[in-house]
C-alpha cells in the first residue's frame, strides 16, 4: 500500500494463497485413514463462461491440454453446463492428486488470461463408510475450503454431518471459518 492509499483510505486486498487447492492431495489421505471418506475419482472446476472468442480459445486450450496429459496420467475430461449458466469442467482419475493439478492448470489459464472472476470453485467428490457423498468445496475468492454433504430429500443437506466432517479433518484444509460462507451446490455432476 502505497502512501497515497493511506492518506485515502484505499487498502489493497491480498488474494488467497494460491496453494490452498493442493491441499486437498494431503488431506484425503488424512479423511481416509482417519473418519473413512475415500475419494470418488472426480472432480471439478466450475465456471461461468463468456461468449467471446478470447475466452472460448483459453477453454478450449486448457481442455486440449487436460486431455492431452490425461493421456499419460489416465484423466478424463467431461464438460458440461448447468441450469444457472455455469460450465462444470469435470475430471475423472482416482489420483486425487492428477485431479488437483488439472483443476489447478485450468484455473491458473482462467487466471492468466484474465477471466479468474468468473471461477465460482473447484469441487472434489468423495465418499463416506456408508457410501453417502461427500463434498469438499474449495472457494477461490477466499481460498477456503469447506464440506458439503447432501441429505436424502430434495435440496437438503446434513450440516450436522458437515460439522462432524470439519471437526474430524482439523489442520489439514484451510476450512472456511464463516458457516455463512458454506453454500450448498445441488445438482453436482460428479
Amino acid at each position: 500500500m502505497g502512501f497515497l492509499d493511506a492518506l485515502l483510505g484505499k487498502r489493497k486486498v491480498k488474494g488467497p494463497a494460491p496453494d490452498r487447492l493442493f491441499a486437498i492431495t494431503t488431506a484425503s489421505i488424512a479423511l481416509e485413514t482417519g473418519p473413512g471418506i475415500r475419494t470418488r475419482g472426480s472432480a471439478a472446476i466450475v465456471f461461468q463462461p463468456l461468449a467471446t472468442g478470447d475466452f472460448a480459445q483459453i477453454v478450449s486450450e486448457m481442455e486440449e491440454v487436460v486431455r492431452g496429459t490425461g493421456e499419460e496420467t489416465g484423466t478424463t475430461l467431461t464438460t458440461s453446463d448447468d441450469t444457472y449458466g455455469y460450465r462444470w469442467m469435470v475430471l475423472n482419475d482416482p489420483d486425487v492428486e492428477d485431479l488437483a493439478v488439472g483443476v489447478n492448470a485450468v484455473s491458473d489459464a482462467l487466471e492468466l488470461g484474465g477471466y479468474g472472476n468468473r471461477v465460482l470453485c473447484a469441487v472434489f467428490a468423495f465418499e463416506d463408510a456408508s457410501s453417502r457423498p461427500v463434498y469438499f468445496i474449495y472457494n477461490y475468492k477466499r481460498g477456503t475450503w469447506y464440506p458439503f454433504v447432501p441429505a436424502s430429500g430434495e435440496q437438503q443437506r446434513s450440516t450436522e454431518r458437515e460439522l462432524q466432517i470439519k471437526a474430524q479433518i482439523g489442520n489439514e484444509l484451510p476450512v472456511e471459518q464463516e458457516l455463512e460462507r458454506w453454500f450448498p451446490l445441488w445438482g453436482i455432476p460428479i
